[in-house]
């Protein structure tokens, strides 16, 4: 069977979303001056993974090619790519000789944002098992759009960009930005949600 274009587009991110975390994954922030060009592929595979996360929809939707493959695998692939990041980004690869977390996170970030999707998915899961549509909602679309600007963001800041001037600072207002864009978009799908959380179990 043919695999339509959409569905070959959203295949093709999540290798490319692979191959970038492999890449977070084996980098040590202490090997940086010969592992440089790591983060340089990374910071592009995700920008070229992250930039394509809209074009599989609008092509699946102009061709009429929307495919309950394609509802499950696009968000699945946006999740890989931005969830795997953060959690990678806060791991041992990216401390410096002291201990201290090069990328500008804390742990309690990245746990706000894991929560977030976690959140999100279960009510989403259990609205949608009741025969009720719940689609992405203006806050998530902009949730997603802060995180995939961040993530590269916090590579470059890493990389050997960093010494330019006020990098260090976008890079924190994005991170701040990306929690503050996060914490509202929780409340604005629980306020959606709230004719699931007032449901009463049966007696």
């Amino acid at each position: 069977m043919r695999i339509n274009l959409p569905n070959q587009i959203t295949i093709a991110r999540f290798f490319l979303a692979l191959i970038f975390l492999g890449l977070l994954a084996s980098f040590d922030y202490r090997r940086l001056e010969e592992q440089s060009w790591m983060l340089d592929v990374a910071i592009v595979l995700f920008i070229v993974a992250a930039a394509t996360d809209a074009l599989d929809g609008y092509l699946a939707r102009k061709q009429n090619q929307v495919t309950a493959f394609g509802r499950v695998m696009d968000p699945f692939v946006d999740k890989i790519l931005v969830l795997g990041a953060f959690v990678l980004l806060l791991g041992g690869g990216f401390t410096d000789a002291e201990g201290r977390n090069v990328a500008g996170l804390s742990g309690w970030m990245v746990v706000l944002i894991l929560g977030r999707e976690l959140l999100v998915s279960g009510l989403r899961g259990y609205s949608e098992s009741q025969g009720k549509p719940y689609a992405a909602n203006a806050w998530g679309k902009a949730k997603m759009f802060v995180q995939s600007v961040t993530v590269p963001v916090i590579l470059i800041g890493i990389e050997r960009w960093r010494h330019i001037d006020g990098i260090i600072i976008w890079r924190d207002v994005m991170i701040w930005l990306t929690i503050c864009v996060t914490a509202v978009s929780v409340v604005s799908y629980l306020y959606a949600s709230r004719d699931v959380l007032a449901e009463q179990s049966r007696p």
